[in-house]
């Protein structure tokens, strides 16, 4: 997995790591990782388009994650986790996340995802939107 320099218009939220993040190893564990990716996709997609009280006719769900662990991180560790969608087909888009610490830039993790946009009523998979694909893709 290639996970290229954050690009500018790269959406960046940071986090401190919780004692409920850290494992028997006294660090942050795996699942919290692939937690923080979840959230910080999810926080990007609300920026663009806030939640409404109806129900979306759409919605993104996980096809696979690929995850590559490169440090630990600690409790009370001020992380900045950036993403942003690399491409979209059809359905689906690939979205790219580098969590790093702040105080130091290392690189904890970078990750690849596959979402795939669903129809909320049928459950099947829908084209995604241009209008949608020109507001994610970034321009490098």
């Amino acid at each position: 997995m290639n996970i290229p320099t954050v690009p500018a218009r790269a959406f960046q939220h940071t986090f401190l790591i919780e004692a409920s993040d850290i494992d028997q190893l006294g660090h942050a564990n795996n699942v919290a990782y692939v937690r923080w990716v979840q959230n910080v996709a999810a926080a990007h997609w609300h920026s663009l388009y806030p939640p409404t009280a109806e129900q979306p006719p759409q919605v993104w769900v996980v096809q696979e994650h690929q995850v590559r662990y490169h440090r630990p991180a600690y409790e009370g560790e001020e992380l900045r986790a950036s993403t942003w969608v690399a491409d979209v087909k059809g359905a689906s888009s690939k979205r790219l996340t580098r969590i790093e610490r702040v105080a130091d830039g290392q690189l904890l993790c970078a990750a690849e995802t596959q979402w795939v946009l669903l129809d909320a009523g049928s459950g099947r998979p829908v084209r995604v939107p241009e209008d949608v694909v020109e507001r994610l893709l970034p321009t490098y």
